[in-house]
């Protein structure tokens, strides 16, 4: 245990190689001036004090009021905050309103006196004995050593930065951190950085008045301060634009918000937490990320392991979508499919999954569309996942580097891994009608290719949720383009969370 006499660092995660992941917890302790043997600890994000009994810290005395004041942890150190109470709240014989508290201060409420205290202890993180944690599921050692993370983190106040592949459940770590967080009783608003055009980022996080850019027909509160005694998700990160980064800083130091067009700043408290599929590290050496802002934000980070790296939780990740999922729901609301064949669960735990959780949900919902009985087997599966083979020299499992995290590398460039055919299997045979009599070269070509076009573009869209920028993505090719392919196969984007076009601001 280390104590500080100044300042105390703020709850931290550090990834040692020879130790593991370890948690820097940071506590208060308040004790009584008069009766030293009542002591109080506390590694939650707010501790309240007054005579009601639903406060942290009850103290019966006439002279302080029902709520009288409360301790906030702050990024920065820990402050009193006073609530209106009738008789004030007093540091060290000095009333305040609101201060940032020092070890050991003495905090006068009524006609009590306690003695503030701060202090960081090191606790070793034990992989929880549960395969489940909120909404997450997996009983895997990395998944249960990311659960007790999380059990942690969730009461403090920290920064948490998600990072890992698409798909493979950062916005349900999110939602796990602040359902478990004294915040559970306000939103959990979610931004994703990457669907909102750039210009105008800014309005929505911040805010705007009313003219204050062309559109602008009324004032607007931003998703700061909708999220405002909760948590904001903002997904995505990396593709939060240079130019804005400076201003969500500000807002995490400063924690106010000022709206485009508005002179006057508002005080918000939002916890706030981020995800990337990006290696923000990479992002930052390429100049596309602020280094203050990566190190503001990199109090705790969290690397979700691909579904690959995991695959021994496939088996409970199936059974869980087949008990829950409202597509397996029959008359009386009972289950249509109740189990898989060993065949199907074979295939369904050797192919890479290189959409991840989200590729699993999808394909288990076309197997039950399709399954006629209340087994489902190998033939209910679509056809890459059956005739996929996992090549043990594409997909590997490496430590990376940085931050110490363990990643997944592949021979592949993007993040999608390549299972490559066996060098002795024949190639795909085209269809007949183009190997037809009078079908010259290159019509057969053109649309065998406009064929695999189509295919390849639909797939990716079901991967992603039909989110296109995230295909696009996926595909490595730029967005205009995708949208191009789109419409050459009159493929339709309704109903699902297409990028709204850039408008004039």
């Amino acid at each position: 245990m280390k104590k500080f006499p100044d300042f105390v660092a703020p709850t931290k995660v550090a990834y040692l190689p020879d130790r593991g992941p370890t948690l820097h917890l940071r506590r208060c302790s308040l004790q009584s001036v008069d009766d030293p043997t009542q002591q109080w600890t506390f590694d939650k994000e707010e501790v309240r004090i007054g005579s009601m009994e639903d406060n942290d810290i009850i103290i019966s005395d006439d002279t302080v009021s029902r709520y009288h004041c409360r301790i906030v942890q702050e990024d920065s150190g820990y402050v009193l905050v006073d609530q209106r109470s009738t008789n004030g709240t007093f540091i060290n014989k000095v009333r305040v309103r609101e201060a940032f508290l020092k070890p050991s201060s003495i905090i006068s409420v009524g006609q009590s006196q306690l003695r503030f205290n701060a202090r960081e202890e090191e606790v070793q993180i034990v992989p929880s004995r549960s395969d489940r944690c909120a909404g997450l599921i997996g009983g895997n050692a990395r998944m249960r050593e990311i659960y007790a993370i999380i059990e942690k983190i969730a009461p403090t106040a920290t920064t948490v930065v998600i990072d890992g592949e698409t798909g493979t459940g950062k916005e349900v770590v999110a939602q796990a951190i602040h359902s478990l967080s004294p915040r559970s009783r306000n939103e959990l608003v979610v931004f994703d950085c990457g669907a909102v055009p750039p210009n105008l980022i800014e309005s929505e996080l911040f805010g705007h008045e009313k003219g204050s850019f062309t559109g602008a027909m009324m004032t607007r509160q931003g998703l700061f301060e909708q999220a405002d005694g909760g948590t904001l998700f903002l997904d995505e990160l990396g593709e939060l634009p240079i130019d804005l980064q400076p201003k969500l800083l500000r807002v995490l130091e400063q924690r106010e918000v000022r709206r485009v067009g508005s002179t006057k700043a508002s005080k918000v408290d939002v916890r706030i937490i981020a995800a990337t599929n990006k290696n923000l590290e990479d992002e930052v050496k390429a100049g596309r990320f602020r280094q203050d802002l990566f190190y503001r934000l990199s109090v705790v980070r969290l690397h979700l392991p691909s579904l690959r790296e995991r695959s021994d939780d496939i088996p409970l990740l199936v059974n869980h979508f087949l008990e829950h999922g409202h597509y397996n729901r029959a008359a009386g609301d009972t289950q249509k499919v109740r189990a898989v064949t060993h065949e199907a669960m074979t295939a369904l735990s050797t192919y890479p999954w290189p959409g991840n959780v989200r590729e699993l949900v999808n394909v288990i919902e076309r197997a039950v569309s399709f399954c006629d009985n209340e087994l489902l087997e190998l033939s209910d599966l679509p056809d890459y996942v059956r005739n996929a083979k996992t090549s043990q020299a594409t997909i590997r499992h490496a430590s990376s580097s940085t931050g110490g995290h363990r990643r997944a590398a592949t021979l592949s460039t993007g993040t999608t891994p390549i299972v490559p055919m066996s060098p002795t299997a024949p190639a795909p045979a085209p269809p007949e009608e183009l190997m037809a009599e009078g079908v010259t070269f290159k019509d057969a070509k053109e649309r065998w290719v406009a064929s695999f076009e189509r295919d390849y573009i639909l797939q990716l869209l079901r991967r992603n949720t039909g989110n296109i920028s995230h295909a696009a993505r996926a595909a490595d090719i730029d967005r205009k383009y995708f949208r191009k392919l789109m419409k050459k196969y009159d493929i339709e984007a309704a109903g699902v969370d297409e990028d709204p076009e850039p408008t004039d601001s």
